[in-house]
């Protein structure tokens, strides 16, 4: 593996994992779900949300090698795309940490079919407008106009498993009263450190050389 590409890939991967740590609409339905007492449901919602995960990162490899194989100038307004969406995300995350109180927590009620849960998640996922950038941001810290084929299913593979084992996490552990406990304590310094990452991984992105 290519020594130029391994850092990208690793950056790609931590973006993707920190973003798991924002309590976005896909994170709440979850944690809704688990903390209703239906843990079974949470974890099929769970599933749901990481296969749109997979496709939008489909999706987005194949938009950005088809551009970029075109048009390698555009390279440079993906990155910079790619950049404000993360500091738009830092934004986001420091003006949530400077607020007191909770988010509000919501539950779908789907009835007791674990297969209407995992429809639910694709379709909240894949009908999510924000995933698209998301995803162009995720990318542009890993793919230029040189890049293989195989990075970007790297990064899709990856990004896949960590979508799933991060959302299951959520499933199982806000079934527990203790871990949304403490989760709720620990808002705003999670809010803190993601508005910082985000930041860090903007400015990469704007001073990477690919």
């Amino acid at each position: 593996m290519p020594d130029q590409y391994i850092s990208g890939i690793l950056l790609a991967y931590l973006a993707f994992a920190v973003g798991l740590l924002s309590p976005g609409p896909n994170i709440m339905s979850i944690i809704g779900t688990s903390m209703a007492g239906n843990r079974a449901s949470g974890k099929a919602l769970a599933l749901g949300i990481a296969s749109g995960s997979f496709l939008w990162g489909t999706l987005t490899l194949l938009g950005l090698t088809s551009l970029l194989t075109l048009y390698a100038s555009f390279l440079t307004v993906i990155k910079i795309a790619g950049a404000a969406y993360l500091f738009w995300l830092a934004f986001k995350a420091f003006r949530s940490a400077s607020r007191s109180g909770d988010a509000p927590i919501q539950s779908p009620e789907l009835g007791g079919s674990p297969w209407l849960y995992y429809r639910r998640g694709l379709l909240i996922q894949m009908t999510n407008p924000k995933a698209a950038l998301t995803w162009i941001a995720i990318m542009s810290l890993a793919i230029d106009q040189n890049a293989p084929v195989w990075v970007g299913l790297t990064i899709i593979t990856g990004t896949t498993l960590i979508s799933a084992f991060g959302h299951l996490f959520y499933a199982l552990a806000f079934s527990t009263q203790r871990m949304t406990s403490g989760y709720r304590r620990a808002r705003r310094w999670i809010e803190g450190l993601l508005g910082s990452f985000f930041t860090f991984a903007g400015f990469k992105l704007l001073s990477s050389d690919t």
